[in-house]
């Protein structure tokens, strides 16, 4: 399941906007492990949203996912890698109070390899980009 870094909590409490670092597998194909975000706390959260959120039973650990349903007493959360688990389906519906923020943008950094003049123009074609709610997929993404 993804995780965030400490950084994240440090730079919440101080801004409207703050960073973090994807950590896992659980939202690939939209995030990678490395990837970092940007992340608005505080932010309404609608179905299909990327949010970052507390674990509900380990409270110090910070999470992604998609928020895909409101129910009676939260947020149904699914991660976009359906093998990956660690969402709703093994800790149930998230209070409100759990959900932190929503993430706006998301960031490749460059890799090592990456120096020849077309690799670079390809990853700084694709490495900034807005991380978008899945509206349509909604149906796809429910708890089955």
């Amino acid at each position: 399941m993804p995780e965030l870094s400490h950084e994240t909590e440090r730079a919440r409490s101080a801004a409207l906007f703050g960073p973090a670092e994807v950590t896992g597998p659980s939202m690939v194909p939209t995030l990678y492990h490395g990837d970092r975000l940007v992340v608005q706390y505080g932010a309404r959260v609608r179905p299909g949203d990327v949010v970052v959120l507390r674990h509900p039973f380990q409270q110090d650990l910070l999470v992604v996912k998609r928020a895909t349903e409101r129910r009676e007493g939260g947020w149904w959360v699914r991660g976009d890698n359906t093998y990956a688990g660690g969402d709703s389906t093994d800790y149930g519906t998230v209070p409100d109070e759990l959900v932190l923020g929503k993430v706006r943008l998301r960031y490749r950094p460059r890799k090592p390899d990456q120096r020849s003049p077309l690799a670079v123009v390809r990853w700084a074609l694709s490495a900034v980009r807005p991380v978008t709610a899945v509206r349509s997929a909604s149906r796809r993404l429910r708890a089955r």
